[in-house]
């Protein structure tokens, strides 16, 4: 019957790696659950191996693997007289934002006071945006007549 000889956490080579060696006379088929789940292969995940004599060696790799990655790998080896199975923890990144860890979850829970909604304060803040708009308004426009009223004198008494 098959034999599980050897199953290694994952190490990045080209890719990262799942290492692992079968023995078995038949030659056993091999299969990877991820999480209990029959773990299909995809362009991200493919198993490579190579058999010599009786013994199948080869890697699970991953072509960057995310947090969802993450957890229990099982190989299945089965010929016809039994099978064998053997199970490794993959944990390749850290979830992005993790729901409850300290910091991250007072910014969750707390929502700061100027984006709620209150109309008297919100009111009071279009009324002061109005207010320093139209002075800057009559700011400009006193600025503009000022120019125009003492920027037409010529300097040094010459006439252009």
């Amino acid at each position: 019957p098959p034999r599980i000889l050897t199953l290694e956490e994952p190490v990045l080579h080209m890719d990262h790696c799942i290492a692992f060696a079968v023995h078995g006379n038949p030659a056993p088929t091999l299969h990877w659950l991820h999480n209990g789940q029959v773990l299909r292969e995809t362009e991200i995940i493919r198993m490579e191996f190579y058999q010599q004599g009786e013994v199948s060696e080869g890697c699970l790799l991953f072509n960057k693997p995310t947090h969802y990655n993450n957890g229990n790998y099982t190989i299945v080896a089965t010929n016809q007289l039994g099978s064998a199975n053997q199970t490794i923890k993959g944990h390749f990144l850290e979830k992005p934002f993790p729901a409850a860890s300290g910091l991250f979850s007072f910014r969750m829970q707390y929502t700061p006071k100027f984006l709620c909604v209150d109309s008297k304060a919100f009111s009071f803040q279009v009324s002061i945006a109005v207010g320093l708009a139209a002075f800057a308004c009559v700011l400009l426009v006193v600025l503009f007549i000022m120019i125009n009223k003492y920027g037409r004198r010529s300097k040094f008494g010459m006439k252009g």
